[in-house]
């Protein structure tokens, strides 16, 4: 399940980068800060993965 939960939130990282750009791009601030808050968020959830490995062992 950790796998699992690390590609979710690669992916929602990656999706959070594009939307941030085409929000640069597109001069949209809203998609912009929506990409940088799916950012923020995938990075909260990483972090979170780390901790649970790292009392695994």
């Amino acid at each position: 399940m950790g796998l699992d939960d690390k590609a979710k939130n690669k992916a929602q990282e990656a999706g959070g980068e594009v939307k941030e750009h085409v929000g640069k791009a597109t001069d949209d601030k809203d998609l912009e800060n929506e990409g940088r808050g799916d950012k923020a968020s995938a990075d909260v959830k990483q972090a979170g993965e780390k901790i649970k490995d790292a009392f695994k062992r």
